[in-house]
């Protein structure tokens, strides 16, 4: 991505920080992710889908 962010992009961002109201496995997941471990975020992220 070249040239500045999007201001919603940053905001996003700021809001990924406040862990108050976000699932401590969707935080689990996006270290992961941001720490390159993909395949364990998804394994991650497998808990996090319903099961019906």
């Amino acid at each position: 991505m070249s040239g500045p962010e999007p201001v919603w992009r940053r905001c996003l961002e700021r809001c990924w920080f406040m862990e108050c109201d976000i699932d401590p496995l969707i935080l689990q997941a996006r270290l992961l992710h941001h720490q390159g471990r993909h395949q364990d975020a998804r394994a991650v992220g497998e808990e996090l889908h319903p099961v019906f």
